[in-house]
């Protein structure tokens, strides 16, 4: 077969007589594979994450609240733990508390007597007594009792606050705000004591020389209604008279 020949049936295929089949395909293919590579080029970059700067102001406010909130389980925890602690442990750890309940307790007898008596402490913390007590509801008296029937206001579960007669005004009267109107507490002056102000229970004495020591009503917390053997008993419904012969 002559050219001519080969040329004419190329003509009537009309395709040119220089193109290689299958042309059109690789073209397709290369354009496929560019788009590729410019897709996987974009998918390859990584988002960048902006992260705000850390506050310290922030950091030091929760640290604030982090450590108060540990204060404040630990002071409850402990003042649990001193609530749930015996009377008489909270009271002989009071400083200056003398403990006759655990130093001598042969004198604190509850025997009933009349006449007047004589006691190992003065004022007394305790021992035998008149059979009628002294009011102990709150009153201040504004001259001495008989300590007779004021033992037994403290075998009743009542904290006794003397001081001295001379005293100044204003010292009493505040010991007076402490004692008025509450129940098993009781006032009243007391000659020849060794210290400014004295304070009984049954058992326990305090000395202090200021109406404002707090160890004044750590005392009275400790002991009011709990120091005494008939705990509990009346404080009205005794004698009111003042004077230190006792009644019977």
């Amino acid at each position: 077969m002559n050219s001519s020949s080969s040329s004419g049936r190329a003509k009537a295929s009309g395709r040119p007589a220089n193109r290689k089949p299958g042309g059109k395909g690789r073209t397709t293919t290369k354009t496929a594979r560019t788009a590729n590579t410019r897709t996987s080029g974009r998918r390859s970059r990584k988002a960048v994450v902006v992260r705000p700067g850390r506050s310290w102001a922030s950091v030091a406010a929760f640290t604030a609240v982090g450590m108060l909130a540990v204060a404040i389980v630990g002071y409850g925890a402990f003042s649990l733990r001193d609530g749930v602690r015996p009377w008489s442990s909270r009271l002989a750890a009071v400083p200056g508390v003398v403990d006759y309940v655990s130093a001598n307790p042969s004198w604190l007898t509850t025997e009933h007597r009349g006449g007047p008596l004589r006691y190992e402490v003065n004022p007394s913390v305790g021992g035998t007594h008149n059979s009628v007590w002294q009011n102990c509801n709150g009153v201040v008296y504004d001259a001495p009792i008989a300590a007779e029937h004021a033992t037994h206001s403290l075998e009743h579960g009542a904290v006794w606050i003397t001081h001295r007669p001379d005293l100044p005004a204003d010292q009493v009267a505040r010991l007076a705000d402490r004692v008025r109107g509450v129940d098993y507490l009781m006032l009243s002056p007391y000659d020849g004591l060794d210290a400014p102000i004295s304070v009984q229970a049954w058992g326990y004495r305090l000395t202090v020389t200021s109406a404002d020591d707090g160890r004044i009503d750590e005392f009275v917390r400790a002991a009011r209604i709990n120091a005494g053997p008939e705990r509990g008993a009346t404080c009205s419904g005794g004698v009111t008279t003042t004077g230190t012969a006792p009644l019977g």
